[in-house]
């Protein structure tokens, strides 16, 4: 969470993911007030939920924020790179 006590600089390294990567969420997200449309405590994102890296931007200066895009659900939430994790491409046999 966002919240949460984290004296780690995130931006001085390169973002974790990139713009079209497929990644599940490793955790229940909630609306913290600024999803709009939903209620504070609903629930945006559920644990598995897979969706694809759509932006990366910056919070506080300190954390990058990916922006996935979850197309079962139709929404767009800003996560962290802790709460994601890269969905393994299938191997092609030619």
């Amino acid at each position: 969470m966002l919240g949460e006590a984290d004296d780690t600089i995130e931006i001085n390294e390169d973002p974790t993911y990139g713009y079209g990567q497929k990644v599940v969420s490793t955790k229940q997200v909630r609306n913290d007030g600024t999803f709009p449309g939903m209620e504070i405590g609903e629930i945006l994102v559920k644990k598995g939920d897979v969706g694809y890296v759509a932006s990366i931007g910056t919070f506080l200066q300190k954390y990058w924020i990916y922006g996935i895009d979850f197309p079962e659900t139709g929404r767009m939430v800003g996560m962290r790179a802790r709460e994601l994790k890269l969905v393994e491409q299938e191997e092609k046999t030619p």
